[in-house]
C-alpha cells in the first residue's frame, strides 16, 4: 500500500513584530542620549576609586590645565543659571564692562571659560562649538591681576543672597599640571577662608 506523503510546511517567521520593537528601542535611547560637550581645556583627570557625584547646581569648577600652547591655563564655571547670571552682573560692575540681557541668557547657558572678563563678551557671542576650539588664554591669577579670586567672591555672594547657602568649590586639575600652580589655587582659596573643596578625578578599577 502507497504511503502519503505530508507537505512540509514552510519554517520562516515573521520579523515583522521583532524589527518594529528593535526600532523603537533604537529611536528611544537615541532621543534620550545626552551627547557629551566637548571642553574647552580638556585635562587628564587624576584617577580615583572614591564614588562621590558633585552636585548640579550652587557649585564652582575651576579647571587647571595646558593648552595647546603648553602654557598652563585657569578655567572658571558655574552651576545653576541664576548664580551664573547674578555673578556676570556683579563682574561686569566691579571691571565696569556692561552685559546686556541676551549676555546673560547666552552665559547662563555656557559651560567653563577662561578668558580676562574684557574678552568674555566675545566669547559669549560665539556659537559652542567655536568656544571650544577658541584659543581661550585664561583667567589672570597674577598678584596685579587676580580676576579668579574676584570670580569667586562675586559668585559666593550671588550664591547666599540667591539659595542662603554656601557656594561648594571643586578644582578639576591636569595629573600632570605642575604642584606650584595648583598650590597658586589653593592659596586663592585659603585667601578667602575656604578650607573645605572637592577634587575631581577620574574613575579607575579598585585594586584587589
Amino acid at each position: 500500500m502507497a504511503k502519503i506523503k505530508m507537505k512540509k510546511k514552510s519554517t520562516s517567521t515573521d520579523m515583522t513584530a521583532m524589527c518594529d520593537v528593535a526600532f523603537l528601542l533604537l529611536t528611544f535611547f537615541i532621543l534620550t542620549a545626552t551627547a557629551k560637550v566637548p571642553e574647552a581645556l580638556p585635562v587628564d583627570m587624576p584617577s580615583s576609586t572614591v564614588q562621590s557625584k558633585l552636585p548640579d547646581s550652587d557649585l564652582a569648577i575651576i579647571t587647571i590645565g595646558q593648552g595647546k600652547d603648553g602654557k598652563s591655563k585657569v578655567f572658571f564655571d558655574i552651576k545653576g543659571r541664576e548664580i551664573r547670571k547674578k555673578t556676570l552682573e556683579g563682574m561686569g560692575a566691579k571691571f565696569g564692562v556692561t552685559f546686556s540681557e541676551q549676555d546673560k541668557e547666552k552665559f547662563a547657558l555656557m559651560d567653563d571659560f577662561g578668558v580676562p572678563i574684557t574678552s568674555l563678551k566675545q566669547i559669549i557671542d560665539m556659537k559652542a562649538a567655536d568656544r571650544t576650539k577658541a584659543e581661550q588664554p585664561g583667567i589672570p591669577i597674577d598678584s596685579l591681576d587676580n580676576q579668579l579670586k574676584e570670580w569667586l567672591l562675586v559668585s559666593r555672594r550671588a550664591t547666599i543672597d540667591l539659595d542662603d547657602k554656601e557656594l561648594q568649590i571643586a578644582i578639576k586639575g591636569d595629573a600632570k599640571e605642575q604642584y606650584p600652580q595648583i598650590k597658586k589655587i589653593m592659596d586663592i582659596l585659603q585667601d578667602q577662608k575656604i578650607n573645605s573643596f572637592n577634587l575631581v578625578t577620574g574613575m579607575r578599577g579598585k585594586d584587589f
